[in-house]
């Protein structure tokens, strides 16, 4: 008799989930991420801020939520750049740099890692192939190349939507050019892209593309 009260108070209790075995509990939502801007210095979320409201509605969050869910980003880099300017001056962070930092344009990893797969013929990749899924010109992509990979979340790095007035952008001087920069997150080509600020070379993936 006892036991028989005791399971009818534990079903009281747990009424929610049901009396029934193999009851399962709902699953917790995924614990919200900080905005990549979190990172940023003062000067760089000042930056960002106004970036934001230039691209209002449509501010950094919004972007990296809709491309960069996983919030690994990538990049191309030919082989000679790559051992010139990070091997051979022992950099400690990727991308032009300058009194403020370093800075270079990412994609969604997914998005780099399908281009140079699809571009790969006979154990090569294809520049032209990269430079058509890419939006950019194929001569960026020829001889071997490296991809860097990074996780903003893993290495806490500084991110924003890329402006007119960031290092190596290239700005579009008729209506009509195209491979240059347009603000609002995205190439010319329609890729998603991301400003990475100071992104440490010693956190980043690197695999050699032949």
């Amino acid at each position: 008799m006892q036991a028989m009260l005791r399971g009818a108070l534990l079903c009281s209790l747990f009424v929610a989930v049901g009396c029934r075995p193999g009851a399962v509990r709902p699953t917790p939502p995924p614990e919200e991420q900080p905005s990549v801007t979190a990172a940023c210095d003062d000067t760089q979320k000042a930056i960002s801020q106004a970036a934001d409201t230039r691209a209002s509605p449509y501010g950094i969050d919004q972007h990296v939520e809709k491309n960069f869910k996983d919030r690994k980003v990538s990049w191309l880099m030919p082989e000679a750049l790559y051992q010139k300017f990070v091997v051979q001056t022992g950099a400690k962070n990727f991308g032009r740099c300058n009194d403020s930092g370093c800075f270079l344009f990412a994609a969604p990893t997914a998005t780099i890692q399908e281009a140079v797969t699809k571009s790969m013929v006979d154990g090569k990749h294809d520049p032209a192939v990269i430079g058509q899924a890419l939006g950019l010109p194929a001569k960026n992509f020829e001889g071997p190349l490296r991809m860097m990979t990074l996780d903003l979340a893993a290495s806490k790095s500084c991110a924003r939507l890329p402006v007119d007035e960031d290092p190596g952008v290239w700005k579009c001087q008729t209506p009509e050019d195209t491979d240059c920069f347009k603000f609002g997150g995205y190439t010319s080509g329609g890729i998603p892209e991301i400003m990475v600020i100071n992104a440490p070379v010693d956190q980043a993936t690197v695999a050699e593309i032949p």
